[in-house]
């Protein structure tokens, strides 16, 4: 599509005569490209679960060795190992929502959505053909993961490139359709995979089936190259049919190609560093103190890259954007928007295994005495059945977040949707502790699944109310950048949450996650209560 001569969409004849339409039409092509990211980017939850699954009905397929001295891994053990796979998904998912969250004004909103969409079919199609073999080793599959980050990153320079399409009154409803809409991705993949995984859809080039529990066929390997035609369709669709602005200054399509890859390239080898530190052993450091010191050497690697080795067209353009962090504000709604989208996205990266990890298992023995080795619950809920609905229900309420927002002011929203936060996040914790200590753990599932799912309400009505919120505190010029960059920290909810839940599995205290998530909601009500919540707040909005 033909770059537009002028756009001004606070201009109302403007943006009736023709900005209108060209916004929509970019819109909603915007919407499905960030729902698939969202899909590949954060199926290793589901991948991890099905592998466990087999590994646990059969133990020679996937018997991972990775970093044991080539021994096998057990019981919990290989459970927080398997969680290592979402979480370097997450880790380099949000890493790479760091470059895109100033590609649209190097790049152009076209070009970067068309590459994003294309480059997601190297780790579907890696990923289809990895797991038809179950000797593949681990570090393979850490690698796809980590590529698979593009998804994530994709939601950064999405949400930034929409927020220039659509003037400030329609800002809570257009950004939230796109990132709603988008995150709907997790729950459609979440209830799509294990029925595509149930017969041949792929016929030879989707290989043979295992054998799953029951002498059941299941094709787990389809869960990846279900998304390549799919892919291949959206980023035709991206090309043909989505615009760049004139106020980006992208030049032409092979120069804006080439800045594309060169900031990914930077973005990348901040992932490779923090993969690595992630599973090299840090001899007695404590592990979640490990955890967050990998968070901030990635992103402080990442900037420091971005900052030095891209070519002065480039860094001119980002020193402008790099005046956010000069602003206090930046920082305060980083905070809060972590809390929304940070545990959005982690908690729907960690779902699928948390369920089979809690409910699955039976760790006490009929007097409640710890069980030597935990044994697995003839109970157990099915979890496919549930999965998808959390991420379903937390994606598609993130619209009314904005519209409410638009209503009502983003801080109000937000203060009253962290109260509903902190409770559920504390009853869920209760309903994880009393099923770790029950020989029937599945009767606590039913309780524990509802206040998720509020639980994954209050994320989709906050992250509607502190997008909205961000639009009004800075300007036109800041917005896009601040948006980018929020969502590029909160993003490593989707590292964080698993990794902080696979220690805690693996010392058998899971409840102590959540209520940790609980403490730190508390600070993120009396931060937005202070800067823009309160009478005489600094930035009322």
């Amino acid at each position: 599509m033909k770059t537009p001569e002028r756009w001004d969409v606070e201009d109302e004849q403007f943006w009736d005569s023709e900005g209108k339409a060209i916004a929509n039409r970019n819109l909603w092509v915007s919407i499905p490209n960030l729902l698939c990211g969202f899909s590949v980017w954060l199926y290793w939850g589901m991948l991890a679960k099905f592998i466990q699954k087999l590994h646990f009905t059969s133990k020679e397929l996937f018997d991972f060795t990775f970093m044991n001295d080539g021994a096998s891994y057990s019981g919990d053990e290989y459970r927080a190992l398997l969680f290592t796979l979402p979480a370097v998904a997450g880790l380099s998912g949000a890493t790479l929502r760091i470059p895109n969250a100033f590609m649209i004004a190097i790049c152009g909103g076209r070009n970067v959505k068309f590459m994003t969409t294309l480059m997601l079919l190297l780790p579907a199609i890696g990923a289809g053909f990895a797991l038809q073999n179950p000797d593949t080793p681990f570090h393979v599959f850490i690698m796809l993961a980590a590529l698979s980050g593009v998804g994530g990153g994709a939601f950064a320079s999405s949400m930034s490139n929409i927020s220039f399409f659509f003037p400030k009154r329609m800002q809570g409803l257009s950004l939230g359709l796109n990132a709603g809409l988008g995150n709907a991705g997790v729950s459609v993949m979440q209830f799509l995979l294990p029925w595509i995984i149930t017969f041949g859809a792929f016929g030879a080039i989707g290989g043979e089936p295992f054998v799953g529990a029951g002498g059941a066929e299941v094709w787990v390997q389809n869960a990846a190259l279900v998304w390549v035609p799919i892919l291949g369709v959206l980023a035709i669709m991206a090309y043909l049919f989505m615009n760049n602005l004139p106020q980006h200054e992208c030049g032409t399509l092979p120069v804006a190609i080439g800045k594309y890859l060169w900031l990914t390239l930077l973005g990348f080898a901040s992932v490779s560093v923090g993969v690595v530190l992630l599973i090299v052993p840090w001899g007695g450091v404590p592990v979640l103190l490990k955890t967050f010191l990998v968070l901030l050497v990635t992103i402080l690697v990442t900037l420091f890259l971005m900052k030095k080795l891209t070519p002065k067209a480039i860094s001119v353009n980002l020193e402008g954007q790099f005046a956010i962090f000069k602003n206090k504000h930046n920082w305060v709604m980083t905070w809060l928007y972590t809390m929304t989208f940070g545990s959005f996205i982690g908690y729907a990266n960690a779902f699928p295994k948390l369920i089979d990890d809690v409910f699955g298992v039976i760790r006490v023995a009929g007097d409640g005495s710890p069980l030597a080795e935990s044994i697995t619950n003839p109970g157990a809920p099915i979890s496919a059945k549930f999965i998808w609905i959390g991420a379903g229900v937390g994606a598609l309420i993130r619209p009314l977040g904005g519209w409410l927002s638009d209503k009502l002011g983003g801080a109000r929203v937000t203060q009253w949707d962290t109260v509903v936060m902190i409770a559920s996040t504390i009853g869920a914790g209760y309903c994880v502790s009393l099923a770790s200590q029950s020989t029937q753990p599945e009767q606590y599932f039913i309780p524990f699944l509802l206040l998720f799912i509020v639980l994954f309400a209050t994320t989709g009505i906050g992250n509607g109310s502190t997008f909205r919120m961000i639009p009004i505190i800075f300007s036109k010029e800041h917005a896009g950048p601040v948006l980018g960059w929020t969502s590029a920290v909160a993003a490593y909810g989707a590292y964080l949450i698993p990794k902080i839940f696979a220690t805690q599995i693996k010392a058998g205290t899971p409840e102590y996650a959540l209520y940790g998530f609980a403490l730190y909601y508390a600070s993120c009500l009396v931060v937005n209560w202070w800067f823009y919540a309160r009478k005489g707040a600094e930035v009322p909005c």
